[in-house]
């Protein structure tokens, strides 16, 4: 199998289609693809070049999506298909986000979504993540693996850049539990010259996927001198914290530079401090240095209790009396 029909497009005049997925809503000519260059106009339909092409599969503890408030301590088994829809000059997944001869989806194995279900159920994974790359341009492989999934008792997740559309979130939705939603920065201007994408779909899909009750953390990976300003970190901490929840986990990440972009130095550890601290006084109940290993426990709100215990990706120890603090009662908001 090298193509499969795809879903969420218009066909327009002289053999034109509308992708639909994202919110890019490509116009593509016959021959061509997205900007993706996972989705290709033949003869006026539409095709899905990457259902099924697997460019990795891994089973991961479910902290390194990073989820911290969704069966934690779980195992998660995940997945990619090439391509993204951003071009983040900073990204680490390069190599199999975009696509190059030498990830052509046509190239790689197939893997029919059962497997997938077997792997992940083998593999005593609780869940089935949908990761590395942006996984929202795979939807329809994606539904059928979900599907699956939840006919076999696993949960499934999204980690993606949360730049949908309205109607590819009402597809996907239905077979959704958990995701988490990389905001790469807080100013449009920025976001676009970095990414190649608008700011506010991925602030709309964030809503969406909250109100739709999906279990939703958000991860930032601080860029010095990009996205680390005190507008951008206390504009974005107060979305969090009154636009969604302030019980919606915000994960703050050292940038390393990449081969591609090493014009930066890494992220100073104490400006993921500084970050956290805008984002607590911001009424975040939940925030996280993500890969500082002295930041990643979770404390209770009321009494500051240590509920959560996280040792790397080593261990995880879960104190809590159902999901509320054994000391003082307090509910610990997530999927326990």
């Amino acid at each position: 199998m090298t193509e499969h029909p795809a879903l969420l497009f218009k066909q327009l005049e002289d053999g034109k289609v509308r992708c639909d997925l994202c919110a890019h809503r490509c116009l593509i000519r016959p021959g061509r693809r997205g900007l993706c260059k996972v989705r290709e106009n033949r003869g006026g339909e539409l095709f899905s070049l990457s259902y099924g092409r697997l460019i990795a599969s891994h089973v991961d503890p479910i902290e390194k999506k990073p989820l911290y408030h969704f069966l934690p301590g779980s195992l998660s088994y995940s997945i990619a298909a090439p391509g993204c829809n951003f071009r983040c000059q900073w990204c680490q997944n390069a190599d199999i986000s975009q696509i190059s001869s030498i990830n052509e989806p046509g190239t790689l194995r197939f893997v029919a979504p059962e497997r997938v279900v077997q792997a992940a159920i083998a593999s005593d994974s609780q869940s089935i993540s949908f990761t590395y790359t942006e996984p929202t341009l795979s939807v329809e492989y994606n539904l059928e693996v979900s599907r699956l999934a939840h006919d076999a008792g696993l949960k499934n997740v999204y980690v993606t850049n949360g730049y949908m559309t309205p109607e590819m979130l009402e597809l996907a939705l239905p077979t959704m539990d958990a995701a988490n939603v990389d905001i790469k920065a807080f100013d449009d201007d920025i976001h676009r010259h970095y990414t190649g994408g608008h700011l506010q779909p991925v602030l709309d899909s964030c809503v969406a996927l909250l109100k739709a009750g999906i279990w939703l953390e958000v991860t930032t990976l601080l860029v010095p001198g990009i996205n680390d300003d005190g507008p951008q970190l206390q504009g974005l901490a107060e979305f969090i914290s009154t636009k969604l929840s302030p019980d919606v986990p915000w994960h703050i990440s050292r940038y390393f530079p990449q081969p591609q972009f090493r014009q930066i130095a890494a992220t100073p550890p104490d400006r993921i401090f500084h970050a956290m601290d805008v984002g607590r006084k911001a009424g975040l109940r939940y925030v996280y240095g993500g890969n500082l290993l002295a930041s990643t426990d979770t404390n209770c709100p009321s009494c500051g209790e240590r509920v959560v215990r996280r040792m790397g990706y080593v261990e995880t120890i879960v104190n809590l009396n159902e999901s509320a603090c054994p000391k003082c009662g307090f509910r610990i908001a997530g999927v326990w």
